[in-house]
């Protein structure tokens, strides 16, 4: 079978397609025939040699890929919940043999099944934002109806999801986007969005019950102004876990009673609970997937170079194979 590798780390071009040997699924594994994948930031900080959450995992020859859709070829003896033929997604083995790839075998625990009425390339691009939104919003945020939640990076990848996983628990969703994303965020159920480039947020909001920080950008001013909006007692959930909370920062928030924490903190439930939460939300039509590009994978390097741009709405998915033609070969 095919799949991506690198040998080193460095830029786009050190990631070969090679031919590997297929992976046999142990007792408590699956192996899934790969349709698609997608391109997150967490791939090219891989690629690059890591930060400072990942660089211990991470061991030469690595496949990269975290996200991974497709049909089930083989279940593990202790295998319960899923057979030959289903339609599955999730997040395999991070950081591991990566899902850039025709087969991949995990854990069953970390896959579940496939929104129906989705197409496999939809369903590539959900995995690891719907893990990473909904325990910001769901878990952490424990988002009720009425409250104000104020979303940062929200047409990306996982913010997209986040405002449509806060509008459909009821609360009201600002949104801070550039202005090419003002009417595409509105139609996913935004109430109110904040063009960042000419409207500053900490001038114009307060009473925030919730800030989901979900921007790419690391800026430790963006935590600071998002303090000043929050109400007493508010809370503030980051995706950086790479970038620890500031002295000042944590001062900022002790005076106003609110909690800070980092999305994997506290209260977490388990892979098959956010994708199944996932899956009915979609199933309802209360959610969907945002796909910006689709690169077959061996243009994977120009998927890589438009993912570094961080200015994707949604995601961008890798289609492994066509899923109207189901052979082995690409």
């Amino acid at each position: 079978m095919q799949a991506i590798r690198i040998h080193e780390f460095g830029g786009p071009e050190v990631m070969k397609l090679e031919e590997i040997e297929r992976p046999v699924p142990a007792a408590d594994e699956i192996l899934v025939k790969v349709y698609a994948s997608s391109v997150n930031p967490a791939d090219y900080v891989i690629r690059q040699g890591g930060n400072e959450v990942l660089r211990s995992f991470l061991t030469l020859p690595l496949g990269l890929g975290l996200d991974a859709a497709g049909i089930v070829e083989e279940a593990g003896k202790e295998v319960t919940d899923f057979k030959k033929g289903d339609k599955v997604y999730g997040v395999p083995n991070f950081p591991g043999d990566g899902s850039y790839a025709e087969y991949i075998a995990a854990k069953a625990s970390q896959f579940s099944l496939m929104p129906h009425h989705i197409t496999f390339n939809e369903a590539g691009a959900l995995p690891s934002c719907a893990l990473i939104a909904w325990n910001g919003i769901v878990d952490l945020g424990n988002v009720q109806p009425g409250q104000r939640v104020l979303i940062h990076g929200a047409a990306g990848g996982v913010g997209n999801l986040a405002v449509q996983f806060t509008k459909a628990k009821g609360a009201y969703v600002i949104g801070t986007a550039s202005a090419y994303n003002v009417d595409f965020l509105k139609e996913l159920g935004a109430d109110e969005v904040i063009d960042y480039q000419n409207q500053p947020f900490e001038k114009v909001l307060r009473d925030i019950d919730l800030v989901f920080n979900a921007t790419p950008v690391r800026d430790n001013n963006i935590r600071l102004k998002s303090v000043d909006v929050l109400k007493e007692g508010g809370l503030f959930v980051c995706t950086h876990l790479d970038q620890a909370f500031s002295d000042d920062f944590l001062n900022a928030l002790a005076k106003k009673n609110a909690t800070g924490i980092m999305v994997g903190g506290g209260s977490v439930t388990t892979y098959t609970s956010s994708l199944s939460g996932t899956t009915q939300l979609i199933d309802e039509g209360k959610v969907k997937a945002v796909v910006s590009k689709i690169y077959p994978l061996q243009q994977i390097a120009d998927a890589h170079r438009q993912s570094e741009t961080q200015h994707v709405r949604g995601k961008i998915v890798l289609e492994i194979r066509k899923e109207n033609e189901p052979g082995e070969a690409f």
